[in-house]
C-alpha cells in the first residue's frame, strides 16, 4: 500500500526556481511517485503560480523524510495542528523537533495559523499561551527550557517560499555566481541604492566589519558613514575594535603606520598597549569621556550613540571591556539587534559575517564582500542564500559606498 500526501506550491514558485528544487528533490528518490493535480502559472511578473502535487511513497518513513525537505521550500500540506510537545530538559528539544528556516514560518494551534516570531534558521519553534492568544518564536538550542512547549514533526507548518527577483536589477546578475569579474562600481551603487531604501522604509542598516577595514585605512569611510547615520548599528570582533583604537592612539595598525605604509619602531606591541589603556580607563566609552579616545569608529559609535556588538573570539589579545567573551551571550546580543534589520553590510570578516547571516531572517537583504571568494560561498553554503557576493577589497568598497552615500564627502573631517 503506497502511503500519499498533497503538497501545494503558492507564490513566485517558477521564477524562483522552487517548483524545480521541488521537482528534483522528489525525481531523486527511489519509491517516490508524483503527480501534478492542479498548475495555475501566473501570466505576468505580478501574478502568482499555484500547484498542488500529489506525493506517494512505498513507506510511511519514506514519505515524511521527503515531506520534511519539501517543506524547507515552502511547500505545504494537510491542515492539522502543530505537535506540540514538552522540552525533555533545559537546552534540549524533543527528539523529532521541527528546525526552522530563515523563511516567514507560521504554525497551526488550534485550529488558527499564528506567525513565528524573531524567525532565524537552525532553532526551534516554542509556543505558548498569552491570555486568550497563542504565540510562537523560535528558540536556540541553548535557550530552551525544560517544559516550554516545541513544535515537533512537520505538520501544521507553513513556510512562505521567497519572493522572486528582479531579473533586471544589478543584484540578479551580482547574485547568478560568485566572481571577482563584475562590474565593481555598479554593484556599490546597488548597496547604496537598497541603503536609501531601507531607510526610507524606517529599517535599519547593519553593518559587521572585520580588521582590514582598519589595516587598509578605510576605517575613515566607516567612520563617516557611521556619523551621516547610514549606519544604525556595528558588529565586529576584538580586532577591529582594537586596531582601531591603536590606530586612533599610535597611527597604526599591526604596527604599521597608515600614513607612510612601513612599520613603525616598537609598533608590534601598539595593539596590545591600547588595548591595556583602555582597560585601565574601565572601557571604550570611558576612554571617550576623558579625552583619551577622540577620534576613529568606535570613538564615532559612542559619540553619536550608534550601538555595538564584540564578539569575541579564542585568539583574542585582552581583550577590550566591551568584548563579550561568552558565545552565548555575544548572539543574545546580537539577535536583540536583529528586529527592524532591512540590509546587513558584511565587509572582511568571515567568521562574523557567517554568524551574523545565520541569525537573519531571509527578508533582510545581505552584502558580503570580501576579496575571497570563499567567504561569501561560506555564508551561502551555510544557508543565508539571499547574500549578494561582492568580491573586491575593502578599500575599494568603503570609499566607493561613501563617496555615493555621503554628498559632499569629507573624508578628512
Amino acid at each position: 500500500m503506497m502511503m500519499s500526501e498533497m503538497i501545494h506550491l503558492r507564490g513566485h514558485v517558477i521564477d524562483s526556481l522552487v517548483l524545480s528544487k521541488v521537482l528534483d528533490i522528489l525525481s531523486a528518490y527511489e519509491g517516490i511517485r508524483y503527480e501534478i493535480r492542479h498548475a495555475k502559472i501566473g501570466h505576468t511578473r505580478e501574478e502568482t503560480s499555484e500547484f498542488d502535487i500529489l506525493i506517494q511513497a512505498e513507506t510511511e518513513t519514506l514519505l515524511e523524510q521527503v515531506l520534511e525537505e519539501v517543506q524547507q521550500h515552502g511547500a505545504e500540506f494537510s491542515h492539522r495542528n502543530a505537535q506540540l510537545e514538552p522540552a525533555p530538559k533545559d537546552g534540549v528539544f524533543p527528539e523529532d523537533f521541527y528546525s526552522t528556516t530563515n523563511l516567514p514560518t507560521f504554525v497551526r494551534v488550534h485550529h488558527r495559523w499564528i506567525p513565528v516570531e524573531n524567525i532565524e534558521m537552525d532553532c526551534g519553534v516554542r509556543v505558548w499561551q498569552e491570555g486568550d492568544h497563542w504565540r510562537a518564536s523560535t528558540v536556540p538550542m541553548a535557550r530552551v527550557k525544560a517544559g516550554d512547549l516545541i513544535v515537533v514533526g512537520h505538520e501544521g507548518i507553513r513556510v512562505t517560499p521567497p519572493e522572486r527577483r528582479d531579473p533586471t536589477s544589478v543584484f540578479a546578475f551580482m547574485g547568478s555566481e560568485v566572481s571577482s569579474e563584475k562590474p565593481k562600481e555598479r554593484a556599490v551603487r546597488g548597496v547604496a541604492e537598497e541603503v536609501r531604501k531601507a531607510k526610507a522604509r524606517g529599517e535599519k542598516v547593519l553593518f559587521v566589519g572585520g580588521p582590514a577595514i582598519i589595516h587598509t585605512g578605510a576605517g575613515l569611510y566607516l567612520e563617516q558613514l557611521l556619523r551621516n547615520r547610514w549606519i544604525d548599528v556595528l558588529f565586529a570582533g576584538n580586532a577591529l575594535a582594537a586596531h582601531d583604537i591603536e590606530s586612533a592612539l599610535y597611527g597604526t595598525s599591526l604596527g604599521v603606520s597608515l600614513e607612510l605604509g612601513a612599520p613603525v619602531r616598537h609598533g608590534h606591541q601598539h595593539h596590545i598597549r591600547a588595548i591595556n589603556r583602555i582597560r585601565l580607563l574601565g572601557g571604550i566609552r570611558q576612554a571617550v569621556e576623558q579625552g583619551v579616545l577622540t577620534r576613529g569608529v568606535m570613538y564615532t559609535c559612542v559619540k553619536y550613540g550608534i550601538p555595538f556588538v564584540l564578539a569575541g573570539s579564542i585568539r583574542d589579545d585582552g581583550p577590550l571591556p566591551e568584548v563579550i567573551t561568552d558565545v552565548l551571550d555575544a548572539q543574545d546580543a546580537m539577535r536583540a539587534h536583529i528586529p527592524g534589520v532591512g540590509v546587513a553590510i558584511m565587509v572582511a570578516t568571515t567568521l562574523h559575517s557567517v554568524a551574523t547571516g545565520n541569525m537573519l531572517p531571509a527578508s533582510v537583504r545581505v552584502f558580503c564582500v570580501d576579496s575571497d571568494s570563499d567567504t561569501v560561498i561560506k555564508l551561502t553554503d551555510r544557508g543565508t542564500h539571499q547574500t549578494f557576493p561582492i568580491v573586491t577589497d575593502c578599500h575599494f568598497f568603503m570609499k566607493e559606498l561613501a563617496l555615493q552615500l555621503i554628498e559632499p564627502f569629507h573624508p578628512k573631517e
